[in-house]
């Protein structure tokens, strides 16, 4: 008796189990997410959820953080924050954004777009651009989200993958906020092989060697960047910033803020507003503003201490250059945000 009992056991779960595998997403489709307690996610909340996205490029199953508001029938925006350069999506340095989601009742993803940059998936690869718009699709179908709402945000690598998703799909966002962004991968990998910074190799073993070694190589550093695509993002309100002291004492030059904005203020038809080269190379060089642009600047109590030393705004777009480094600031970032809306 016992044994048959047994018996019936292991063929009812292998029935259950074979059901769940035929019912299980296919690719394209969000998975099902899963919720792990709160030890299991080190430094973040008891109320974010460790989820599985099935992702629609490869049909992997890619991990983010997850939090919504309280049960609610009101849509709520919808805040996507990225993580950065060398970091993954339980990167805690984006609690500060988790933090400002919660106080306006927005929903949160942190999706982690296939990890550090070291690695020829990551680093603005197609599969990592699709985790993040899986994410949001997720989103979408686990909690009511304003579609008219949805914000991207990023820093250092995460800006960089804020620009490039913008461009990749820019009917999607109402607002993108990116800060100290890598816009150019070939410019900035020969700016990290002058310094001997560690990034040069993390960009040669995503893109499979430097990009003077063939034109495929060449090709491949252009479609990760997001110059290639920024002039897509016109009409989307993208605001690019940086502090005046990166490339110094931080890993990207204020350069790549600057052209990034040049492209989108000429795709928005304020070709007038671009910078000249050489102040671009001023701002650089110099870790100051140039003389004839001085008087750009604009009090703004959401930077704090961090004065904002130069903006300019062209059309839905905006550059923003303030007084730190290598850095973002995550209030400022989501007030401007948050008077964003899709049109």
């Amino acid at each position: 008796m016992f044994y048959r009992r047994l018996g019936g056991s292991i063929i009812v779960f292998a029935l259950i189990s074979a059901l769940a595998f035929c019912c299980s997403p296919p690719a394209g489709q969000p998975a099902n997410g899963s919720s792990i307690g709160s030890d299991s996610i080190p430094g973040w909340p008891r109320d974010v959820r460790r989820v599985e996205i099935r992702s629609s490029y490869d049909s992997t199953v890619q991990p983010a953080l997850f939090r919504a508001p309280e049960q609610s029938e009101k849509p709520a925006p919808l805040l996507v924050v990225l993580h950065t350069w060398s970091g993954d999506y339980l990167q805690q340095s984006s609690l500060p954004y988790l933090e400002q989601a919660g106080e306006r009742g927005w929903v949160f993803i942190h999706p982690d777009f296939r990890g550090p940059n070291n690695n020829p998936q990551a680093t603005g690869s197609p599969a990592a651009v699709s985790d993040i718009l899986d994410a949001v699709a997720w989103a979408k179908s686990n909690s009511p989200v304003d579609t008219s709402r949805i914000y991207l945000v990023g820093t250092s690598g995460g800006g960089h993958m804020a620009l490039l998703t913008a461009g990749s799909r820019p009917q999607l966002w109402a607002g993108v906020s990116a800060w100290v962004p890598i816009t150019d991968l070939a410019r900035w990998y020969d700016e990290c092989l002058e310094r001997q910074l560690k990034y040069a190799a993390e960009i040669v073993a995503s893109c499979g060697g430097p990009p003077d070694q063939s034109e495929e190589i060449r090709s491949r550093y252009e479609r990760r960047s997001p110059v290639s695509v920024l002039a897509d993002a016109a009409g989307v309100a993208v605001e690019i910033c940086a502090g005046i002291h990166d490339g110094h004492t931080g890993s990207v030059p204020v350069g790549h803020t600057l052209r990034g904005f040049n492209i989108l203020a000429d795709a928005n038809g304020y070709g007038e507003k671009q910078l000249a080269e050489q102040q671009i190379e001023w701002f650089d060089r110099e870790e100051s503003v140039p003389a004839e642009l001085a008087a750009e600047r604009e009090d703004d109590p959401d930077y704090g201490e961090k004065a904002v030393l130069f903006r300019r705004t062209a059309g839905p777009s905006r550059v923003t250059i303030f007084a730190g480094g290598h850095e973002g600031i995550a209030q400022a970032a989501v007030n401007w945000l948050a008077r964003q809306r899709k049109k």
